[in-house]
Protein backbone atom coordinates (compact mmCIF):
# COMPACT_ATOMS: atom_id res chain seq x y z
CA UNK A 1 0.00 0.00 0.00
CA UNK A 2 1.52 3.40 -0.58
CA UNK A 3 2.58 5.91 1.65
CA UNK A 4 0.10 9.09 1.21
CA UNK A 5 1.82 12.73 2.53
CA UNK A 6 0.50 16.35 2.03
CA UNK A 7 1.83 19.88 1.60
CA UNK A 8 0.28 22.46 3.34
CA UNK A 9 0.38 25.80 1.12
CA UNK A 10 -0.97 28.42 4.00
CA UNK A 11 -1.16 32.79 2.75
CA UNK A 12 -1.36 34.97 5.48
CA UNK A 13 -4.66 36.77 5.92
CA UNK A 14 -3.80 39.68 3.25
CA UNK A 15 -2.20 36.79 0.62
CA UNK A 16 1.13 38.71 -0.25
CA UNK A 17 3.20 36.16 2.08
CA UNK A 18 3.23 32.37 2.65
CA UNK A 19 4.16 29.96 5.44
CA UNK A 20 7.11 28.33 5.05
CA UNK A 21 9.49 26.29 6.65
CA UNK A 22 13.24 25.28 6.90
CA UNK A 23 13.45 21.42 7.27
CA UNK A 24 15.54 20.13 9.87
CA UNK A 25 15.70 16.60 9.01
CA UNK A 26 16.73 14.54 6.12
CA UNK A 27 14.53 14.17 3.45
CA UNK A 28 15.40 18.15 2.15
CA UNK A 29 17.22 18.97 5.62
CA UNK A 30 18.53 22.83 5.38
CA UNK A 31 15.57 23.14 2.42
CA UNK A 32 12.65 25.45 2.80
CA UNK A 33 9.35 23.54 2.34
CA UNK A 34 5.41 23.47 2.31
CA UNK A 35 4.45 22.59 5.94
CA UNK A 36 2.72 18.99 6.03
CA UNK A 37 3.34 15.23 6.95
CA UNK A 38 2.00 12.05 6.47
CA UNK A 39 -1.04 10.76 6.37
CA UNK A 40 -2.28 8.19 8.61
CA UNK A 41 -3.53 4.82 7.93
CA UNK A 42 -7.33 5.10 7.07
CA UNK A 43 -7.36 8.69 7.78
CA UNK A 44 -9.34 11.49 5.07
CA UNK A 45 -6.47 13.61 3.06
CA UNK A 46 -8.12 16.67 3.94
CA UNK A 47 -8.92 15.22 7.91
CA UNK A 48 -4.74 14.70 8.07
CA UNK A 49 -3.71 18.42 5.68
CA UNK A 50 -5.96 19.93 9.18
CA UNK A 51 -3.94 17.45 11.90
CA UNK A 52 -0.67 18.28 10.12
CA UNK A 53 -1.47 21.75 9.93
CA UNK A 54 -2.24 22.05 13.63
CA UNK A 55 0.84 20.01 14.53
CA UNK A 56 3.10 21.82 12.73
CA UNK A 57 1.95 25.54 12.83
CA UNK A 58 -0.96 25.68 15.88
CA UNK A 59 -3.38 27.17 13.06
CA UNK A 60 -6.46 25.08 13.27
CA UNK A 61 -9.71 24.34 11.23
CA UNK A 62 -11.03 27.97 12.34
CA UNK A 63 -8.25 30.17 11.08
CA UNK A 64 -8.65 28.74 7.61
CA UNK A 65 -10.16 26.68 5.01
CA UNK A 66 -7.96 24.03 2.81
CA UNK A 67 -8.42 23.82 -0.93
CA UNK A 68 -7.19 20.21 -2.30
CA UNK A 69 -4.64 21.48 -5.25
CA UNK A 70 -3.43 18.78 -6.70
CA UNK A 71 -1.94 15.11 -6.05
CA UNK A 72 1.50 13.81 -6.73
CA UNK A 73 1.89 9.92 -7.40
CA UNK A 74 5.73 8.55 -6.95
CA UNK A 75 5.12 4.96 -8.47
CA UNK A 76 9.22 3.94 -7.47
CA UNK A 77 8.47 5.65 -4.24
CA UNK A 78 5.68 3.56 -3.40
CA UNK A 79 3.84 6.90 -1.88
CA UNK A 80 1.46 9.91 -3.26
CA UNK A 81 1.40 14.09 -2.31
CA UNK A 82 -1.66 15.86 -1.53
CA UNK A 83 -1.46 19.40 -1.78
CA UNK A 84 -3.72 22.33 -0.33
CA UNK A 85 -3.95 25.48 -0.28
CA UNK A 86 -5.75 27.98 1.81
CA UNK A 87 -5.92 31.83 3.39
CA UNK A 88 -5.55 32.37 6.44
CA UNK A 89 -9.16 34.21 7.89
CA UNK A 90 -7.04 36.48 10.37
CA UNK A 91 -3.38 37.46 11.71
CA UNK A 92 -2.23 34.32 13.80
CA UNK A 93 0.71 33.45 15.60
CA UNK A 94 2.18 30.57 14.35
CA UNK A 95 4.67 28.16 16.00
CA UNK A 96 5.79 24.86 16.16
CA UNK A 97 9.02 22.89 17.15
CA UNK A 98 9.33 20.11 14.46
CA UNK A 99 10.65 22.71 11.74
CA UNK A 100 11.63 26.68 11.87
CA UNK A 101 8.40 28.33 10.42
CA UNK A 102 9.22 31.75 8.67
CA UNK A 103 6.36 33.89 6.77
CA UNK A 104 8.14 33.92 2.39
CA UNK A 105 7.48 36.80 0.09
CA UNK A 106 6.15 35.48 -3.26
CA UNK A 107 8.67 36.83 -5.25
CA UNK A 108 11.48 33.54 -5.37
CA UNK A 109 12.92 31.67 -7.51
CA UNK A 110 10.79 28.46 -5.85
CA UNK A 111 12.35 26.44 -8.57
CA UNK A 112 15.61 26.39 -7.24
CA UNK A 113 16.47 23.14 -5.88
CA UNK A 114 19.52 24.85 -3.81
CA UNK A 115 17.00 26.80 -1.49
CA UNK A 116 13.57 25.06 -2.08
CA UNK A 117 12.13 20.98 -1.62
CA UNK A 118 10.79 18.33 -3.79
CA UNK A 119 13.30 18.73 -6.82
CA UNK A 120 11.24 21.72 -8.60
CA UNK A 121 7.52 20.81 -6.99
CA UNK A 122 7.52 23.77 -5.32
CA UNK A 123 7.65 26.02 -8.43
CA UNK A 124 5.22 24.47 -9.99
CA UNK A 125 2.85 24.08 -7.21
CA UNK A 126 2.78 28.19 -7.09
CA UNK A 127 2.98 28.40 -11.00
CA UNK A 128 -0.59 26.58 -10.56
CA UNK A 129 -1.19 28.41 -7.51
CA UNK A 130 -1.20 31.57 -9.06
CA UNK A 131 -3.20 30.87 -12.16
CA UNK A 132 -6.40 29.72 -9.66
CA UNK A 133 -5.56 32.32 -7.23
CA UNK A 134 -8.91 33.89 -7.54
CA UNK A 135 -10.91 30.79 -6.42
CA UNK A 136 -7.77 29.61 -4.27
CA UNK A 137 -7.33 32.64 -1.99
CA UNK A 138 -11.11 34.63 -1.76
Amino acid sequence: MMQGYNAIVVFCENADKMLMCKRRKNPYKGLSNFVGGKIEKNENGLDAAYRELEEETAISRNDIILSHLMDFIYHFGNCYLEVYVGKLNKAINVSGDENELYWSTLDNDFFDVTQYAGEGNIGHIMMHVKMYQEELLK
